[in-house]
């Protein structure tokens, strides 16, 4: 009787030790990935030059002209 509880008490640990394990495994991936993406991958794209607006804004002008 003795002996089928420690076993059980060894299938459970080893079970928690498996969740805890793979908790820990995913914990890390996350942080890989986190670290990983480039530091101006939050930044707002910069806008177009000054003569590129310049030059749609004649455009539309000549258009409606």
């Amino acid at each position: 009787m003795d002996t089928m509880f420690e076993f059980a008490a060894l299938v459970m640990a080893t079970i928690l030790g498996l969740f805890g394990a793979l908790a820990l495994q995913a914990l890390l991936l996350r942080a890989t990935f986190a670290l990983m993406q480039p530091a101006a991958a939050d930044q707002k794209p910069l806008r177009p030059p000054l003569e590129r607006g310049a030059r749609l804004t004649a455009r539309a002008y000549a258009r409606s002209h």
